[in-house]
């Protein structure tokens, strides 16, 4: 039986948790964050802590207990610290700018790639490395796996979008004939 989802979520100063219904909203001083509760937990805000608590014994239940405390304890994460992506870009010729709320890329292709950035996130644009943050780290993660995935990396020259903790394995070109 795993014992992560009895465990309790610390809010840090200046943070507040609010359960209203069926949403639980998180707010602190970099944003807010609203998620949607399932209905066979309850949530428990008492004494500068978050429980996560089991309302039927049901196996969803159950599985479910880890995963929620795991999105309180980034929503409150997100809310004071924030979340952020670094990508590079690698390929001549290739480069990023942000113009307003849309990331506007040249990679290789006939037409310039734009990408909408959420009003709650920001993003931008050093030398080859963009950076994409926000309080949610599911709304960081799609965005930054959007611009990924406009241009993936290839393995044999490498060129293309990568996480800059990102390895890309390469793979030997033709050879020559003997």
């Amino acid at each position: 039986m795993a014992r992560y989802g009895k465990q309790p979520v610390t809010i840090p100063q200046g943070v507040s948790v609010l359960v209203e219904g069926s949403n639980l909203t998180v707010k602190g001083p970099k944003g807010e964050v609203t998620k949607a509760l399932p209905r066979f937990l309850d949530i428990v805000v008492k004494d500068g802590e978050v429980l996560v608590e089991k309302s039927s014994n049901s196996k969803q239940a159950a599985s479910n207990q880890g995963t929620m405390r795991s999105h309180i304890a980034n929503m409150v994460k997100g809310v004071s610290e924030l979340w952020s992506r670094s990508m590079e870009i690698v390929g001549a010729g290739f480069r990023a700018e942000v113009k307003g709320s849309q990331l506007v890329m040249q990679i290789g292709y006939s037409h310039p790639v734009v990408i909408e950035v959420p009003p709650t996130m920001t993003a931008k644009v050093e030398k080859s490395i963009v950076t994409v943050s926000g309080a949610d780290k599911e709304e960081v993660g799609h965005i930054a796996s959007l611009i990924r995935g406009s241009r993936p990396p290839e393995p044999y020259k490498g060129t293309g979008i990568k996480y800059t903790d990102e390895v890309i394995r390469r793979k030997a070109g033709k050879q020559a004939a003997k």
